[in-house]
């Protein structure tokens, strides 16, 4: 299930995407399904 507002990658291209609408299957790219993009730490501030 694909969620809003959240980003899929292809895992063979690097082709993002970004989630505007709520679907009850995933993205699919490369004939194959799009996994959630993990998180991206910041950096600290000090």
């Amino acid at each position: 299930m694909s969620k809003l507002g959240k980003r899929y990658e292809c895992p063979n291209c690097g082709t993002v995407i970004l989630c505007t609408k709520a679907s009850p299957s995933n993205p699919v790219c490369c004939d194959k399904e799009m996994p959630e993009q993990k998180a991206k730490k910041k950096p600290s501030s000090d």
